[in-house]
C-alpha cells in the first residue's frame, strides 16, 4: 500500500491518538488575580498552602486525559522550578520554605497516575532585563529550556507560544526558534513541540477549542505561525487575519507541494473564561454538555483537545471544575459505551489484497481496509446483527500512511429498501465524529466520494 506523503513521525502519531490533554495554568497570576503579569510581582506572593499535584493528576486521569502540560513559566517570568538563571522563582518564595520544585511535583504526580507530561515555557519574559537584547536573552532562555529538558525525565510535549513584545530596554525580542526547537529535539527526541513555524503541532487558529469542519493534518510550512509574533505571516502578508485563521483551522490537502508538512492541529481552550484561576469565575465554569460539544468539534474533527483547568491559590482544582469534568467523562462514556458495529458484517466493492474489509471492525488502529491501488472512490456496506438506533458515526483513517479522504457520505437503508443519506463530510483523518438525527437501521453504506490516493479506513464505529 503506497503511503501519501507527508507522513506523521512516531511521536506525532502517538500524540494524535491521545485525543484529550490537560493544560494547567498555575503561577504568579494565580496569586495576583491577573491573566498577564508584568514581571514586577514579588516572589513572596507565591505560597499555595495546600498544593497537591496528585489531586490534579487524579482529576486528569478520571476525566480521561492522557497528558498533562504545566506552565513552568508564564509571561511574568516567574519560574515554578528552582532555576539557576534567575531569582524570580520558587526558590525565593515562602512556599516549601524556598526549597520547593513545583515542576518536579507535577511530573512525579502525573506519572504516578499513569499519565504522560509536557511543559510550557513562555518565550516572552516581562521580568528578565535582557529581554529585547536578542542574543543575550536567547542564551538566557536556552539555559532555562535546557534545565527543563534535562532535569525532569521524558517529556511528551513541549509547548511554546508566540507572545512577543518590547523588553525593559524598549527593544523587541527576536526569538531564535531554530535553536529552541533544536534543543528540544536534542534532549527530548520523543516529544512533540507546539509553537512557531517549524514545529510538530500547529495552533488551530483560535482559542475556542474547535477545528474546521474540513481539517487536514497537513499544511504549508509557511502558514504555521502565531498571529502577533515577530515572525508571523512573512509569507502570508497578503492574507487577512480571518483568512489565516481559516487556513490554520482547515489545513491544506497533500497535493504534492514540497512545502507541505505534517502538522496536526491542537485545539486549546479553557474550562473558564480566563486561563488562570479567578474566584469571580467559579460560576462560569463550562457545563459538561459544552465540553462534550468541544470534544466533537476538536477530537471529532481530526484535532486534539487541550483543555485548560487552572488550580486555585491553595493549589487545588476547584470543586466546580471537578464536577464539570466528571460529568463530561460520564457523558462521553455513556455515548461510546457500545459500538453497535462490533457484531456487524462488512462488504466492500473494492479491496486491496492485504487490507480486507474485516479490518474495519477489529478495533486495531494499526490495521485497515484499503481499496484496490489506483482507486479514488469506494463503497463499504455494513450489515448489523439486528435493527439498531444510531446517533453517532465514527470514521477513522490509518494516518500512519497519510491523510487522503477528501469527501464522503453515509446512507442508511429504510424498511422499504430505500437508501437515505444520514451524513456527509469532507476530511476524516485520525477521527471524524458525526452526530446525526437518531435513526434505526440494519444496513449502512459508507461511500468515499473523493480521495487523493487509494481510499483507506482503519475503523467504522456506530453508537
Amino acid at each position: 500500500m503506497q503511503p501519501l506523503h507527508p507522513l506523521p513521525s512516531t511521536a506525532q502519531l502517538a500524540w494524535q491518538r491521545t485525543e484529550t490533554n490537560l493544560f494547567v495554568h498555575f503561577g504568579m497570576n494565580t496569586f495576583s488575580d491577573r491573566e498577564w503579569g508584568d514581571g514586577t510581582e514579588s516572589p513572596a506572593l507565591f505560597n499555595p498552602g495546600k498544593l497537591d499535584c496528585r489531586q490534579w493528576a487524579l482529576v486528569a486521569r478520571q476525566a480521561g486525559f492522557r497528558i498533562g502540560i504545566l506552565t513552568a513559566k508564564h509571561h511574568d517570568g516567574f519560574c515554578l522550578w528552582p532555576t539557576a538563571t534567575t531569582d524570580h522563582s520558587v526558590k525565593c518564595s515562602p512556599w516549601r520554605e524556598g526549597r520547593g520544585d513545583l515542576v518536579r511535583e507535577f511530573v512525579d504526580a502525573f506519572r504516578a497516575e499513569g499519565l504522560r507530561v509536557g511543559l510550557y515555557l513562555s518565550p516572552w519574559d516581562r521580568h528578565e532585563r535582557s529581554y529585547g537584547d536578542s542574543p543575550v536573552y536567547n542564551d538566557f532562555y536556552c539555559a532555562q529550556l535546557t534545565e527543563l529538558m534535562t532535569g525532569y525525565g521524558e517529556l511528551d510535549e513541549v509547548w511554546f507560544d508566540g507572545a512577543c513584545a518590547e523588553g525593559p530596554n524598549g527593544r523587541r525580542q527576536a526569538y531564535d526558534w531554530k535553536r529552541f526547537f533544536g534543543l528540544v529535539k536534542k534532549f527530548q527526541p520523543g516529544a512533540v513541540t507546539f509553537g512557531d513555524g517549524g514545529t510538530d503541532v500547529r495552533w488551530v487558529g483560535n482559542e475556542r477549542g474547535y477545528a474546521g469542519e474540513t481539517c487536514w493534518s497537513t499544511i504549508s510550512s509557511e502558514s504555521i505561525r502565531f498571529p502577533g509574533d515577530s515572525g508571523i505571516n512573512k509569507a502570508n502578508d497578503a492574507l487577512a487575519a480571518e483568512d489565516l485563521r481559516a487556513l490554520l483551522e482547515n489545513g491544506e490537502p497533500p497535493d504534492g507541494r514540497p512545502s507541505l508538512v505534517w502538522r496536526p492541529p491542537e485545539s486549546d481552550v479553557s474550562i473558564r473564561p480566563g486561563w488562570f484561576y479567578h474566584d469571580i469565575e467559579n460560576t462560569k465554569v463550562r457545563a459538561a454538555e459544552n465540553l462534550v460539544e468541544l470534544y466533537f468539534q476538536s477530537v471529532g474533527r481530526n484535532s486534539l483537545l487541550l483543555l485548560n483547568v487552572p488550580p486555585t491559590p491553595e493549589g487545588l482544582i476547584h470543586d466546580a471544575d471537578i464536577q464539570a469534568l466528571n460529568l463530561f467523562r460520564m457523558q462521553l462514556n455513556r455515548l461510546f459505551a457500545r459500538n453497535l458495529a462490533c457484531e456487524a458484517t462488512v462488504r466492500t466493492d473494492s479491496e486491496h489484497r492485504d487490507h480486507a474489509g474485516t479490518f474495519l471492525l477489529d478495533g486495531n488502529p494499526d490495521t485497515y481496509w484499503a481499496a484496490r491501488e489506483g482507486a479514488s472512490r469506494a463503497t463499504i456496506e455494513i450489515e448489523l446483527a439486528h435493527p439498531s438506533t444510531i446517533a453517532v458515526l465514527c470514521l477513522q483513517e490509518p494516518i500512519q500512511i497519510g491523510q487522503r479522504i477528501a469527501r464522503y457520505h453515509v446512507e442508511a437503508r429504510d424498511a422499504m429498501g430505500q437508501w437515505n443519506t444520514v451524513s456527509t463530510g469532507t476530511t476524516i483523518g485520525n477521527k471524524k465524529l458525526d452526530r446525526v438525527r437518531p435513526f434505526t437501521a440494519t444496513h449502512l453504506r459508507v461511500s468515499i466520494d473523493e480521495s487523493l490516493a487509494t481510499p483507506a479506513l482503519a475503523a467504522i464505529q456506530l453508537y
